[in-house]
């Protein structure tokens, strides 16, 4: 399976796409033990449901504030208090890990003469920090957050700051994300859309709109042509 010719943009999402928010556990298994996995699950649930109420509710789209009120929420929910915890589980965020295949998938896009962009919900200090700490911001074109429209994903302003930033038309561009809901607000925007299936979800009934799929970003550049 190949896209479709005349992309001209790869753009993606950043967490559980590029940067993997599953390595983050291993940092925490001393102070937390069993609960370690359960709470950053659950945190990651409640920081999505938290993006996805009404926009008025969070004025200027601040995944910052959200990711703290989202983590606040599940220390409670497993009695847990420890400012000191909280304070260095926030600054995990501004120090992530990439997916092992990131740099030489993204050294093939640039070298093939593609255009690359992260488009996240994560703040600009967010997304600067967690780029830096993988050592991937010289193999990105633009840092794109949500902070620019004051909405999250899948609000459709948000996928229009790429067609914008590069000016292309949305079929130039191949939108790739690990999360289901981020595939079908790109495809509904009319990118070329990739799911990157790492846990192995059933495919028989993929997300609506999706173009193809792979199970790591490693496949991507085939996919392209690159």
């Amino acid at each position: 399976m190949t896209l479709p010719a005349g992309i001209k943009v790869c753009v993606f999402d950043a967490y559980g796409t590029l940067l993997d928010l599953g390595a983050l556990i291993g940092k925490f298994q001393s102070d937390l033990g069993d609960r370690t996995e359960p709470l950053f699950k659950m945190w990651r649930r409640k920081q999505l449901e938290i993006s996805w109420l009404p926009n008025q509710i969070f004025v200027g789209a601040d995944f910052w504030l959200v990711t703290g009120e989202a983590l606040d929420e599940a220390m409670a929910a497993f009695g847990i208090s420890d400012s000191g915890l909280r304070s260095r589980l926030m600054d995990a965020w501004l120090a992530p890990y990439s997916y092992p295949e990131v740099p030489a998938m993204l050294e093939r896009l640039r070298k093939a003469g593609l255009k690359t962009a992260v488009l996240s919900n994560g703040t600009r200090k967010m997304l600067a920090a967690g780029i830096e700490a993988v050592g991937i911001g010289p193999l990105m074109d633009a840092l794109l957050s949500v902070e620019d429209v004051g909405v999250f994903k899948p609000n459709p302003a948000v996928y229009k700051l790429a067609v914008d930033h590069f000016s292309v038309d949305p079929r130039s561009v191949c939108f790739v994300s690990g999360n289901i809901w981020d595939i079908h607000g790109a495809a509904a925007f009319g990118f070329n859309v990739v799911w990157v299936n790492r846990a192995g979800v059933s495919s028989e009934r993929p997300p609506r709109g999706m173009t193809a799929m792979t199970t790591t970003l490693a496949e991507l550049p085939a996919l392209l042509g690159a």
